[in-house]
């Protein structure tokens, strides 16, 4: 198996991370609850992790898209709704709703993974002078 690279790793505005935020300012408050969001299993949070796809509006509802590690994944129920708790407790909105939707496409991989929480987890990067 090769060590991870800093190419390996995806940095597309597509999964938002820490340093890559969507440019809808109006739901950052919904991606900051996110960030609290941790994965039991791994102790990072969801959006660093790069389980969350998407946060968006759909008439009143804020959506919500992500994904787990594995279909099979042990923590599946409980990490859906950590993750409405949070956007539901962060949501100031007058009768605001959240959906949390579980979605497989694309399939995750570490390459979604953000290069800082990838170094927690022990990745290796090749740095070139």
């Amino acid at each position: 198996m090769r060590p991870t690279t800093d190419s390996d790793l995806r940095e597309s505005p597509e999964v938002p991370t820490a340093a890559v935020l969507p440019d809808d300012g109006d739901l950052r408050w919904a991606w900051d609850a996110l960030r609290g969001v941790i994965d039991p299993e791994l102790g990072l949070d969801i959006v660093s992790l790069g389980l969350v796809y998407d946060v968006r509006t759909d008439g009143g509802t804020v959506v919500v898209d992500m994904t787990l590690t594995t279909p099979g994944c042990p923590a599946s129920e409980s990490m859906s709704l950590m993750a409405h708790y949070a956007v539901t407790q962060a949501d100031e909105r007058d009768g605001g709703v959240v959906d949390v939707r579980i979605v497989w496409d694309p399939p995750w991989s570490t390459q979604m993974i953000d290069k800082v929480a990838a170094e927690a987890l022990g990745f290796h990067f090749r740095h070139s002078d």
